[in-house]
């Protein structure tokens, strides 16, 4: 299919630009709790101990997730120090990555219309850069996933034995980052392709079976590391219990043990949650999404069969989740580059029968149902600077209806990327800030001085991972009163804490000085009541960081 849209050359690499650089500013926000500071924590002790073979976070051995995110974050450490920056520009960076293969797939599937396309749309798509800012594991699976992917394709090709390699190494760091379902999500569009096209001689293609021999060479670090951490210490207690193997956990419970629900970490789950939750995860683009689904469905059968190795993923990944009892919205994100082709295709044939309007109708809908949205937030909350975060929005909303376009297709994503730069401007630079102010364990950890860096530091009656990533050195978690005891003994000694026990501890005659009292609220799990300035102060409660003195030295 030759190129069609006479100006998408145009326009692309500047709209691409402007949609990089709304994801860049959430890498400088603070980390956010509780994934992302506990994964900063999980990492951060890898450097402090140079222990790259042993996980820990919340006070244990740690089990739940494989090493790959981890160690590219530790890395960055080594080379940026232990900040919040250096844990997400990794991330960031294979983000990047994931954005060019992208392109590569949707150009060697379809046409560079669509290819430009379907990056721009995902460059923009809410929860891909939430998820550049609340850094879990998305990032680094969604590029080894659609790295992995195009690489298949081009042994498919039988191109040059390379490609072999490359899509073994990235699906071999793609199961390091989420386990080994991931090549369910990599294999099951193979297997629906072979089927509707019957090459079934491709189940027993060598270069199959070397793809899939050599992902288990790549990952030996990783079951070296599980079997040296957990294997070898049967008597260490994980999940509540000893005898806990490494090696059993990643290739069964960690996956399949959670999707039948019979592992030790059980979930509960609804089979529509998906459905619903990629209507505002996918937006600006969700409409569009919708109607290329259904348009693949009936128009794009017989036009070109090896697509559906990416529909066939996208659909098995989509039904794993769905059927799957653990559910949380970021793990969409994987299938953010294949909703993103779907998409574009579907605008791309729906200009050329000049059919665009009604989306672009949507469209200018939904950027001001945007704008309403935020000025409301904006007149509850009461916000700092609200009034200029309001200007800005509303100049954005003006401008993307003022302009003079070429053509429908750049009206749609002009008002597309309007719509996220007004939305992720008032996120990054309005409100995740204000809500940032109530991690009170984050704002705690700020106030010890590097030069009190070897002070023992920890955290009783309220733990918080940003006070455990943010205090310069490691952060010790007591759970009962006599350990406590013991920590106090070791004084001078920093303690992050509640209200109450501060009371307590100055009441039993310890010598404690306040250095810190912030106001504390779960800013992930938002509720009408903290949003609203009148109700606010009667939702959050003070924690307290006490610097004990050593009672011998006075």
């Amino acid at each position: 299919m030759n190129n069609r849209d006479p100006y998408l050359n145009r326009y692309f690499p500047w709209l691409l630009l402007v949609g990089i650089l709304l994801n860049i500013p959430g890498l400088w926000l603070d980390i956010i709790e509780p994934d992302g500071a506990l994964y900063a924590t999980i990492a951060k002790h890898i450097v402090l101990h140079n222990d790259w073979i042993n996980l820990h976070g919340d006070g244990h051995d740690w089990l739940d997730k494989p090493h790959f995110p981890f160690w590219m974050a530790a890395i960055s450490y080594k080379i940026f120090g232990i900040t919040g920056f250096a844990y997400k520009l990794p991330a960031f960076l294979f983000w990047l990555l994931s954005l060019r293969y992208t392109y590569l797939i949707a150009r060697d599937l379809h046409s560079e219309d669509v290819a430009k396309i379907a990056v721009l749309i995902y460059t923009v798509a809410l929860h891909s850069t939430l998820a550049n800012f609340d850094v879990r594991a998305e990032p680094y699976l969604t590029a080894c996933i659609i790295g992995a992917a195009w690489h298949m394709l081009r042994v498919n090709a039988r191109a040059h034995w390379s490609h072999i390699v490359w899509a073994a190494l990235f699906a071999a760091c793609a199961i390091m980052t989420k386990g080994i379902f991931v090549l369910i999500t990599l294999g099951g569009g193979w297997v629906i392709y072979w089927l509707i096209t019957r090459q079934f001689r491709e189940f027993i293609n060598y270069r199959w079976w070397l793809v899939l021999a050599l992902c288990f060479v790549f990952i030996l670090p990783e079951l070296y590391s599980l079997y040296v951490q957990f294997d070898l210490h049967p008597e260490k207690v994980v999940f509540g219990r000893t005898n806990v193997s490494g090696l059993r956990f990643f290739f069964w419970d960690s996956q399949f043990g959670r999707f039948f629900n019979t592992g030790p970490i059980k979930g509960s789950g609804n089979v529509t949650f998906f459905l619903h939750t990629t209507l505002w995860a996918f937006l600006p683009w969700s409409v569009g999404l919708v109607g290329g689904i259904v348009y693949l469905l009936r128009f794009d059968k017989e036009r070109n069969a090896l697509r559906w190795v990416i529909y066939g993923s996208t659909l098995v990944t989509f039904v794993l989740f769905s059927l799957s009892k653990f559910q949380l919205p970021h793990y969409l994100v994987i299938e953010f580059p294949y909703f993103s082709m779907i998409t574009a295709y579907f605008f791309v044939e729906l200009a050329r029968r000049s059919r665009l309007n009604h989306l672009v109708t949507v469209q200018t809908v939904l950027l001001v149902i945007t704008l309403l949205f935020i000025a409301g937030l904006l007149y509850i909350t009461r916000i700092e600077n609200g009034l200029l975060a309001a200007g800005i929005a509303l100049a954005i909303v003006v401008i993307a209806n003022v302009v003079s376009y070429r053509n429908a297709m750049q009206q749609l994503l002009f008002k597309g990327y309007a719509m996220a730069a007004m939305l992720y401007i008032f996120l990054f630079q309005f409100f995740y800030p204000f809500l940032l102010q109530y991690q009170s364990g984050m704002q705690a950890a700020r106030v010890i001085p590097e030069k009190n860096r070897d002070l023992p530091v920890a955290a009783y009656g309220s733990f918080s991972y940003s006070f455990e990533f943010y205090s310069p050195g490691e952060v010790k978690l007591i759970k009962n009163g006599e350990h406590l005891d013991d920590f106090i003994d070791d004084a001078p000694c920093y303690l992050y804490t509640t209200a109450a026990i501060t009371d307590s501890l100055i009441r039993s005659g310890v010598d404690a000085e306040v250095q810190a009292s912030p106001q504390h609220f779960h800013v992930t799990r938002l509720k009408y009541g903290f949003l609203d300035e009148k109700k606010r102060g009667a939702v959050v409660e003070p924690r307290y960081l006490l610097l004990i003195r050593d009672e011998d030295t006075l």
